[in-house]
């Protein structure tokens, strides 16, 4: 019964320190959230693609009934 509660706390307990051995290092700072971001895209580029052209398309369609309508 000890096993199953030793094992989660070693996990933390690496991730604890390796947060803060990567954190007390004044040369590598966090990544910003726009560079997490481009990686994730770079990672998921079909479904980034498929969003950017979703979008283009939606706002070119209001652009254009928006012309429409006011002409």
């Amino acid at each position: 019964m000890s096993q199953p509660s030793s094992p989660p706390t070693e996990p933390e307990q690496s991730l604890q320190e390796s947060t803060t051995v990567s954190g007390s290092t004044p040369t590598e700072p966090k990544p910003s959230y726009v560079k997490l971001a481009m990686r994730n895209m770079v990672r998921k580029r079909g479904k980034s693609l498929q969003h950017f052209f979703l979008t283009s398309v939606g706002l070119l369609a209001i652009l254009v009934g928006l012309a429409y309508l006011t002409h």
